[in-house]
């Protein structure tokens, strides 16, 4: 009979305690090339998603000035920077548009989901939480407003 661990080592003799080994902690976002990260992750895996991939790669026809303009729009929202000028609003109306009011409620949770695992793959901290809190906010509000243009 092999007793591998004790009471002070479950690991067992001459091997590391699970509570001894630390993962590497995750830093916040702190500047723009953390955004260009996130945003860049993040919209690799939207492109990918067998939902929303076919919406996004339908409407972006230039994906690298598409993420600097996301790369900006973020970091205006998390630092509060005027990088980013423009009407997501209206981009997103004239989206829902083009796809015949095909955008649905379901949709923002699939991007509400990725944006949360993406923030949560990379960083950690109050700049991670306002991303994950504004996100929240804003697909709320895009929602209700692309709603409201339907009916005009």
């Amino acid at each position: 009979m092999v007793v591998r661990g004790t009471a002070r080592n479950p690991a067992g003799p001459g091997l590391k305690s699970l509570n001894a080994i630390q993962m590497p902690k995750k830093k916040d976002i702190q500047k723009r090339e953390d955004v260009g990260l996130l945003v860049r992750r993040f919209y690799g895996k939207i492109r990918a998603d067998q939902v929303l991939g076919p919406i996004f790669n339908s409407m972006v026809t230039d994906w690298e000035a598409h993420l600097e303009r996301l790369t900006d729009f973020w970091e205006s929202q998390l630092f509060l920077k005027r990088t980013y000028i423009g009407n997501p609003l209206a981009v997103h109306q004239q989206v829902d548009d083009r796809m015949d009011q095909g955008i649905r409620p379901e949709h923002f949770g699939l991007w509400l989901n990725l944006w949360f695992a993406t923030l949560d793959e990379l960083f950690e901290g109050e700049v991670a939480w306002i991303a994950k809190n504004r996100a929240q906010k804003m697909s709320t509000m895009l929602y209700l407003k692309i709603f409201e243009h339907r009916k005009k």
